[in-house]
């Protein structure tokens, strides 16, 4: 999904939960939108007048201000501008005060990241931002990830991946250049309550490596005590 002028969808994440704001994040960045992070209502008002996003996730529950009060200002400066509410409450008068506060749309906490996802996504065709992407290939210097037919070439040469190894892939492609630790990995590729532990992530980075890398110079690169980068070759 793209804006109708091909750049970017632009998402502007308000959480005061770091880990929380940076799960999201990720997860935007994987459908190939621009995301930037605001842990308080202040800096998100003076971030939503510099940004001017495309949509806001914003979390009715901050340090310095109230949600609904974030949600009035930014409307100021961006009249119209599409906002999902985040809450822990759950009740149906707290549901009642966002949306007539002018909230398009609302998720209480815990929630998946995908239903997020689908929310946003929603949100940005009924307000005419953005559309689907008609070109579904992830390009990365010679490797090629077709998104649709699950189709991943390097120098022209077709590569098989399995369902999962093609999900790591998907995710390192949407982050070229982007350091990945073994955490984020875990909660993008095999979900945010997967009980597993790092090696698994270990052992399909080893995979990937040797159906991606074997024979050629090396895109999966390793940094010790951070986590995992995909870059083009020198």
């Amino acid at each position: 999904m793209r804006r109708a002028d091909g750049n970017p969808v632009s998402v502007l994440v308000v959480d005061d939960e770091p880990a929380l704001a940076e799960l999201l994040a990720l997860a935007l960045r994987y459908e190939g939108w621009a995301v930037e992070t605001s842990g308080d209502g202040r800096t998100a008002v003076a971030r939503t007048r510099e940004l001017r996003p495309d949509v806001v996730v914003l979390d009715l529950m901050l340090p310095d201000m109230g949600g609904l009060e974030v949600l009035e200002q930014v409307r100021r400066w961006v009249p119209g501008l599409p906002v999902l509410l985040l809450t822990a409450k759950d009740s149906v008068e707290d549901r009642i005060a966002g949306l007539t506060a002018g909230g398009d749309d609302y998720v209480t906490k815990p929630f998946s990241i995908e239903e997020v996802v689908l929310r946003l996504r929603a949100l940005l065709r009924r307000a005419g931002i953005a559309t689907e992407d008609s070109d579904t290939r992830l390009v990365v210097g010679d490797l090629t990830l077709d998104e649709d037919s699950h189709e991943v070439t390097r120098g022209g040469v077709e590569i098989a991946l399995t369902s999962t190894e093609f999900e790591l892939l998907r995710l390192f492609m949407h982050n070229p250049r982007r350091v990945l630790s073994k955490g984020q990995i875990l909660d993008r590729v095999w979900s945010y309550d997967f009980g597993g532990r790092s090696n698994i992530v270990e052992l399909y980075v080893s995979y990937l490596r040797k159906k991606i890398d074997s024979g050629r110079a090396p895109m999966i690169h390793t940094l010790r005590g951070a986590g995992y980068v995909l870059k083009p070759a020198h």
